[in-house]
């Protein structure tokens, strides 16, 4: 079995996070993960802090095993979230949008594992010299917010950068994947994208057959006008959304709200025509509904078979 240093530092069986995904990353999909063995992760996006409170405590029901909360520091609610993590003792915090030194001491205070999603060295040195316990360095392949790097230059940079554990994430789907994230110094790995077809994931039917029937060209990257671009799933919300994007006469203000409410009507209703579906480049790769078990135990099987045939390309 593979085993890394953040088995140990997280107190996972095997070394792959369940990214944190709002409206999409709850307590039913973030204990699957966690009794599979790897770190399921609550997002808790920009619901307000009761909400998220109720998931904890639903995971806390579901599962003895560690789990974590992902918290969106763009959310309204993040003083309140920060708040509520330091007060359940969560194992292990994400985050995401933005920097999360201002909470850090709080939670590491209160003996949580705090481990940032980095797009860059810049911040992967400035979270560590925050006491970050590790980073996730995610490239741009990744669904929902990402960064400029894709992970092939990521990961090895931040790795030469910081001192502490790397986890590789985004465009990752399987085994071969997971192997080429060790090789280049990560010591784990978090996926979404495939995690969103689990059959513990809580997401509409439609997000699942679309990831399902994904083909390599189907993701697009939007709002990049504004500051925050995100990857999603070719769709008619998407496209007129980048038309829009592009048009001089749309004011920020107005693409802003356009995409309001989108990701929710997405993933908790389905909708084909108004929903953004935030997606990896990775869908294509992600061909059928299993367990969360099912799930880790496939990628890893891939892992060891792909690193135990990996002397045949060196003479």
């Amino acid at each position: 079995m593979i085993r890394t240093e953040i088995c140990d530092l997280v107190g996972i069986e095997y070394p792959i996070f369940q990214g944190g995904m709002a409206w999409i990353a709850d307590a039913s999909l973030a204990s699957a993960v966690s009794n599979a063995g790897g770190l399921g992760i609550i997002a808790a996006g920009n619901a307000p802090a009761d909400v998220v409170e109720e998931e904890i405590h639903k995971a806390k029901a579901m599962t003895d095993k560690p789990f974590g909360l992902n918290i969106m520091l763009m959310s309204p609610f993040v003083e309140d979230i920060a708040e509520l993590a330091a007060k359940e003792r969560v194992a292990v915090v994400t985050t995401g949008a933005g920097l999360p030194t201002k909470y850090m001491p709080k939670w590491t205070e209160a003996g949580i594992k705090v481990i940032p999603v980095v797009p860059s060295t810049g911040i992967a040195k400035l979270v560590e010299r925050a006491g970050a316990s590790a980073v996730i360095a995610e490239g741009g392949e990744s669904g929902g917010h990402i960064g400029e790097l894709t992970t092939m230059t990521l990961v090895p940079q931040v790795v030469d950068a910081v001192n502490i554990p790397v986890i590789a994430a985004g465009g990752i789907a399987d085994g071969r994947g997971v192997a080429a994230a060790m090789m280049l110094g990560a010591v784990g790995v978090q996926l979404g994208t495939r995690f969103l077809v689990a059959r513990e994931c809580t997401v509409h039917q439609n997000y699942k057959d679309k990831i399902i029937k994904a083909k390599d060209i189907d993701t697009i990257s939007t709002g990049k006008r504004l500051g925050h671009p995100v990857r999603s799933l070719k769709t008619p919300f998407s496209r007129n959304f980048f038309k829009m994007e592009y048009d001089p006469s749309v004011t920020n203000e107005e693409l802003e709200k356009s995409g309001g409410g989108a990701l929710r009507l997405a993933a908790k209703e389905g909708n084909l025509e108004k929903g953004c579906f935030m997606a990896g480049q990775s869908s294509a790769m992600v061909k059928k509904e299993q367990t969360c078990k099912e799930i880790i135990k496939e990628i890893f099987e891939e892992t060891e078979k792909v690193l135990e045939g990996a002397d045949k390309w060196v003479r």
